[in-house]
């Protein structure tokens, strides 16, 4: 059974890149990514296709969504599985390479670490960075998923400055504001960085900051 994250029992909701694509309300991108806890999990994600190649909708290269609800035909599905989903209908070609950067605003469960890594297996021509706003650390295994992320290739790494900026820039209808992170967001990025090195490193006992982390 697919384990549960908290409060991830809401509507998959999809954004299409400027103009024709959606974009995320400004309180529901600080709410889900900032400090607090959020019910819901929201996936952002930018693609990179080869010049030239037309596999993927211009509209759908950038994009958010977010878990399915329970009350759907297909039952609960975490947003991650949502993504796959939508990658597999892409129809890639197998001959060429796609960059696909995620931003989530909760690092995979044990389960959807596991689908990705069968995913990445079996799509050779994919490779996947995931920057998270925090880390799920509420059942049994989440170390050992990510860790298997990292194993299969994937860079794994907790949301920094620049990533809330880029995404702020690019996924969320902001009307001209500026991202204003406070002290607790930067406290934030280094207690869930320090968490994620111990965990990727099997280690409980030592951190080294990653040189990414630009919060003092």
């Amino acid at each position: 059974m697919q384990n549960q994250r908290p409060g991830r029992n809401s509507d998959m909701e999809a954004g299409p890149a400027p103009g024709d694509r959606a974009q995320m309300d400004k309180d529901v991108f600080i709410e889900n990514f900032g400090v607090d806890w959020p019910k819901k999990t929201y996936l952002c994600y930018e693609v990179e296709q080869p010049e030239g190649d037309s596999s993927i909708p211009e509209d759908q290269l950038k994009g958010f969504l977010r878990n399915q609800a329970r009350y759907t035909i297909w039952g609960p599905r975490h947003a991650e599985l949502c993504f796959l989903d939508r990658i597999r209908s892409w129809g890639l070609d197998r001959n060429k390479h796609y960059s696909i950067t995620v931003f989530i605003s909760w690092s995979p469960c044990p389960d959807c670490a596991l689908s990705l890594v069968a995913f990445l297996r079996e799509n050779s021509l994919v490779s996947l960075r995931i920057f998270a706003a925090r880390i799920y650390s509420y059942i049994e295994g989440y170390e050992d998923g990510l860790r298997q992320l990292q194993e299969a290739g994937v860079q794994i790494s907790i949301m920094d400055i620049p990533e809330y900026e880029h995404c702020w820039d690019t996924f969320v209808d902001h009307q001209g504001r500026p991202f204003e992170p406070g002290d607790d967001l930067c406290a934030h990025i280094r207690k869930e960085s320090q968490m994620l090195d111990n965990i990727l490193k099997g280690s409980q006992d030592e951190f080294h900051l990653s040189e990414q982390v630009c919060c003092p």
